[in-house]
């Protein structure tokens, strides 16, 4: 009987691997560099020369965008915070009937991009709308014989995007109450503190760091709204921006403006990194099962309103009447457009997600492979960095991809000119490959948080068998990896497809001329206060943002 034959294994030296590690870094370093270039154009920009516009705006507006974008954070962050941990509290504390359906539908605000149900709110609540016209209807009162508060206020355009924003907090509350100690809890109310009093000194203290980061998210969303803001006057730094590049025709100031926009989103991701709940286990860890209240039937009728109220206007309401829109015959007028829009909107989000899912896997794996001992930490800080995306608000990302796009230009035109006699003209600016650039570095964070934790989870003893066998990397890669992987990457194509199909500012700041996607249609008509036209293209956005909605709060059920 022959003795099997051992299979060789190449060896890599020790100058090899120093080699190796040194190309990696140096290209991670190339790569976060790409990735953080709106963050570089701004601050570069921000230096410019500014032909005027800028000495008018700090005299005129500047403090206005100042103080009235801490305004809408305030309204959006006490109203979040109010609503998010007070429905956690009441479906993880309390049992009452609906309570089951409550806990996943009070997540369905999230399908909605605010800036439709805004247009959707206004359309309901202005003087020709249904509710005053029912209301005049119903009293007989003329114009101006009754009050009814705006909608395009300031405080409508907060209470509109905390009605939208708030399960950001509400599902790290959930979380955070599920999973904490219930000992305690029964400790403090066999002392005798009533049931608020042993959630205002035990079960709120416990979960705070989880509902300061969802806030903290909340608030990032905040400072990138464009859509809600524009459309109800209120003069933000993303609307400021847009106005100072578009209005004024200046882009130096629109830079300045997006750097102090910068500060704030800044400001927000430290203390959402600052308060980010840990998964490593505590002294507070859930030790029993959740054992719920039974209050009495008022308590019970007053818990079910309270759940169903934030769901009703962020999701029910407004979705209803684009339902009701959408079937008028105004709306069916402009099906044969709304398919092109369709059809740019899939396919941008379709190119947008294969490419932040192929960059995840490479900033994956390399985070795979860094060492712990990695003195330099070179491809954590290289990850970090290229994953910054998302937390920049729409047009900040643009104005600040404009400014270096259009240097590259000027540059390739310019050594064209010299060398060939011909100028090409803009070969980035104003193109599908800026805009497609926008959404990978918006959205790549999406992607990379997704599929990063199943690189991470693979056995590194599964490679070392594979080695054993003569297997090369990328055999590894795509024979034995690539299908564990098949669902995460799925989540997170679908997640990036998604966002990009919903994204507003930098597709209307950066699109090619003439070129419109379902977003930008529905921002142009509405606008224009066509809603009727714009119902089938709104209603379409919502139904696709109820994908990730489900996907995310089926995971964070089975958690």
């Amino acid at each position: 009987m022959s003795a099997s034959k051992a299979i060789p294994i190449k060896t890599t030296t020790e100058p090899q691997k120093h080699l190796r590690k040194a190309l990696l870094a140096a290209a991670l370093i190339i790569f976060s560099a790409l990735l953080i270039l709106p963050i570089i154009g701004v601050v570069i920009g921000a230096f410019g020369e500014s032909d005027g516009t800028w000495t008018h705006i700090t005299e005129t507006v500047l403090l206005d965008y100042l103080f009235t974008t801490l305004a809408v954070l305030m309204w959006v962050g006490v109203l979040t915070t109010l609503v998010g941990t007070g429905a956690a509290w009441l479906v993880t504390s309390l049992e009452f009937p609906g309570r089951r359906t409550l806990e996943w539908m009070l997540v369905l605000p999230l399908a909605s991009p605010a800036y439709i149900i805004g247009y959707v709110y206004t359309d309901l609540l202005d003087f020709a709308g249904p509710v005053q016209s029912f209301l005049r209807s119903l009293t007989g009162w003329e114009a101006h014989e009754y009050f009814f508060p705006p909608i395009r206020t300031l405080e409508g355009a907060g209470i509109v995007l905390a009605f939208v924003l708030y399960p950001y907090v509400y599902l790290l509350a959930r979380s955070a109450f599920l999973n904490q100690s219930q000992t305690r809890f029964a400790a403090a109310r066999s002392l005798g503190a009533s049931p608020l009093r042993a959630f205002w000194s035990v079960a709120l203290p416990a979960a705070r760091p989880a509902i300061l980061g969802g806030l903290a998210l909340t608030l990032m969303e905040t400072a990138a709204d464009f859509g809600v803001s524009d459309y109800f006057g209120v003069t933000t730094f993303s609307t400021g921006i847009y106005r100072a590049w578009y209005g004024m025709g200046d882009p130096v100031s629109a830079l300045r403006l997006a750097g102090f926009l910068l500060l704030i989103v800044a400001i927000l991701l430290f203390a959402e990194q600052r308060f980010r709940p840990s998964h490593t286990s505590n002294d507070i860890a859930r030790d029993t099962l959740v054992t719920r209240m039974r209050p009495g039937k008022l308590i019970q009728t007053l818990a079910f309103v309270g759940c169903l109220l934030p769901v009703f206007i962020g999701f029910i309401a407004p979705v209803a009447r684009l339902i009701w829109l959408a079937a008028g015959d105004v709306a069916r007028n402009g099906m044969p457009e709304i398919i092109d829009y369709a059809v740019h909107s899939v396919s941008l989000s379709v190119t947008a997600a294969i490419i932040t899912l192929a960059l995840s896997l490479v900033l994956a794996y390399a985070q795979r492979g860094r060492s712990r001992n990695d003195k330099h930490r070179v491809t954590g800080a290289a990850t970090r960095l290229a994953t910054l995306g998302y937390a920049l608000p729409g047009t900040l990302l643009a104005v600040g991809l404009l400014l270096p796009m259009t240097t590259i230009d000027k540059t390739i035109a310019r050594a064209f000119q010299e060398h060939f006699g011909w100028n090409p003209g803009l070969f980035l600016t104003g193109t599908i490959i800026t805009l497609v650039y926008a959404y990978v570095i918006r959205f790549l964070t999406v992607s990379y948080n997704t599929v990063e934790p199943a690189v991470g989870a693979i056995p590194r003893a599964m490679d070392e068998a594979a080695r054993t066998l003569g297997s090369r990397l990328s055999r590894i890669v795509f024979e034995v990896h690539l299908p564990g992987l098949k669902p995460a990457l799925y989540s997170a194509g679908l997640l990036v497809f998604i966002d990009t199909m919903r994204e507003l500012p930098a597709t209307l700041l950066l699109r090619p001329f003439n070129f419109e996607t379902l977003a930008t249609q529905v921002y142009r008509l509405a606008s224009d206060e066509r809603l009727a036209e714009a119902s089938v293209a709104a209603l379409a956005l919502v139904l696709i943002g109820l994908i990730p909605v489900a996907l995310l709060n089926r995971a964070s059920l089975k958690s």
